[in-house]
Order: structure tokens, then sequence, then C-alpha cells
């Protein structure tokens, strides 16, 4: 693609949230939505595959049709009301359905059919994309109008996510369907905390970015599409194996690592608000996500074949360009637990 092209829709990715998140007008922020889908569909054709084509079109008809629901509610809301933001007096029906609409655009469940295959059929900086940046704008679309939600529905949403991010990334082997299915439990912890502690929801979403940036470095860096393909990583750079390992950890939110710190303080705040059942229902259901994560390491790091693999005794001798971005990012998603009372503040 055209180096001009690229710069061009890369912005464009870039400024749709930037106006979802700055805009206080509903119109506004489905404006934001709708230039950073339009902008990253180009990306994801740019291979020219049958696979990338059908997740093209997956990612498309999912999210138009979310910003369809979206758009119909923003003019119900304008007719009935005479303004461009939902009041207290919105109607619930309105509400429900825009966050069904956003929770169509974040993947949660029962809405999450698209991603894990839409982040299998692209390339794996498309899915980091996919994956982070994308995630921003919705989420900042229900932090404004968390009040108005029902938490009922929303915890509803929170738990299934949670649940499915745990059981659909077990019998997983693409690293790629792996990160999609750990993204779907992630936002279920985002979500989750929304009706209580917004601001929480907003460091988990933080730590999310901060953790899976480094993860997918860390396979773009030897095209690890697969957990075979993965486990080639220790005879080709062991440092970056060892650097993966530990984020893995951290991603399961194993003390006493950064990933530990959303999911400590999400518990403590649920059961504050007395949610004994929901919280020990989502710690149960990430011990699946840590097992998962736990599985990978164990295969790519802590086993040999039984007979001599002439792979793995191959010297690959691989010109990889230095990059800072990945010890920097390793540390940061390991060792920040000790800023949790400044976090937290």
């Amino acid at each position: 693609m055209n180096p001009i092209t690229l710069i061009i829709i890369y912005f464009t990715i870039f400024m749709g949230p930037a106006i979802t998140m700055s805009s206080s007008n509903l119109l506004l922020m489905w404006v934001g939505l709708e230039v950073s889908l339009l902008a990253i569909v180009p990306l994801l054709t740019n291979k020219k595959t049958p696979r990338s084509t059908e997740a093209a079109t997956k990612y498309f008809l999912t999210q138009a049709t979310a910003s369809m629901i979206m758009l119909l509610t923003i003019i119900l809301n304008y007719k009935q009301s005479g303004m461009w933001m939902f009041q207290q007096q919105t109607n619930s029906m309105l509400l429900n359905l825009t966050l069904i609409s956003l929770a169509m655009k974040l993947g949660l469940a029962p809405f999450h059919y698209w991603l894990p295959e839409v982040t299998q059929g692209v390339p794996m900086h498309i899915g980091l994309i996919l994956l982070t940046w994308q995630k921003i704008a919705p989420l900042s679309i229900l932090y404004q109008i968390y009040q108005l939600l029902n938490p009922t529905i929303t915890t509803i949403l929170a738990i299934a996510s949670v649940f499915i991010g745990a059981w659909g990334g077990l019998n997983q082997t693409q690293t790629r369907k792996i990160m999609a299915y750990s993204s779907i439990a992630h936002m279920g912890w985002m979500v989750a905390i929304l009706p209580y502690n917004p601001n929480l929801t907003l460091l988990n979403l933080a730590i999310y970015i901060l953790l899976t940036i480094p993860m997918f470095i860390s396979l773009m860096t030897n095209s690890a599409t697969t957990i075979n393909s993965f486990s080639l990583t220790w005879n080709k750079t062991p440092m970056i194996l060892t650097m993966a390992s530990i984020v893995l950890l951290s991603m399961g939110g194993l003390p006493p690592l950064t990933g530990f710190l959303p999911k400590w303080a999400i518990i403590s705040e649920l059961l504050k608000n007395d949610c004994s059942i929901l919280s020990t229902l989502m710690a149960m259901m990430a011990l699946l996500n840590l097992f998962f994560y736990t599985r990978l390491i164990y295969s790519v790091s802590l086993t040999m074949f039984p007979t001599n693999n002439n792979s793995k005794m191959i010297s690959h001798h691989m010109n990889l360009k230095h990059n800072p971005i990945l010890p920097t990012l390793t540390v940061l998603s390991t060792l920040t637990l000790p800023l949790s009372s400044q976090l937290m503040t």
C-alpha cells in the first residue's frame, strides 16, 4: 500500500476514538466510531487473501449493525427529548439498545463470535489494533453514560464475557485466538465494575493495553501464529520467550505482577457493593485464564521432544532489529504493583 495512504489511514484510525472521547454530543460520538470503522477496513483487506476478506466482511457487518442500532437510539432520543445526549428521563429501552450496540462493538458475550475469527484472519499488527485501540471509543461512551445503564444487564454481559473468555481460550492452539478470548475476558472485568466504580474500568483498560502490546510484539518478532511455532522461540530469541512468559503470567493476574492489580481492585470494590457471588465466579474464571496462559508457557518453554527434533537443533540465524519498546513495556507490565496506592487514588 502507498505510504501516504497508510499514513492517512492510521491518522484517521487515531482520530476516530479521539473524536468520540472529546465529544459530549452523541451524534459526534457516533461519527467518531464510524470514522474508526471505515479507516480500518482497508487495512483488514490489505493482503487480498480469502481469509482476510472473510475477516473484513465479518468485522464490517457486525460493526455496521451496531452503528445502525446506536444511530437509531440517538435519533429516537432526539425526537423524544430534543437533546443530543442521554438524560435521566431517557427511555430505558433506548439505553438498553445503546448498551447492546456498544457490547457488539466491544465483542462482549453473547455478541463475541466475530472477534476470534476476525483476529485470526488478519495480520498480527492489525489484530493488536483491533484488541486495544478499537476498544477505547466504545468504552469511553459507556464511561460517560454509566449512571444511566441498567446494572442487571451490564452484570449479565460482564459475567457472560468472563465465562466465554475463560472457557473459549482453553481449546485454542492459535495464539491470535487465545489473545482474542483473553480480550473478551478482560472486557468482561471492565464492564463488571462499570456501574460501581468506572475509574477502575479505566485502570483495567490501561493495564490491559500495557500487557497486550508486549505480548503481540513478542509474537510478531517470531511470527508465532500457533503454539507449535511459538515453541521455537527459545531457540531463536530466548530472552523474548522469557519476557513473553512473564507477561502471560501477568495477564493471568498472578501476584505479585501488574496484572494482579486490576483484578484485586475490582474484586475488592465488588465485595464492598455486596456482589460476593459475582466476584467469586469472576475469580474462579480468572483461574481458567491463568491455566491456559500457563499451559502456553509450559508447551513452549518447559517441554522438550522425547526424540531428537531437527527443527529445534538447527541454529536459526535471524536478523532481528533491536526493539527498545519491548523490554520497557515488559518492565511496566510486570513490576508496577508497588505503585498500586498511587494508581488507585
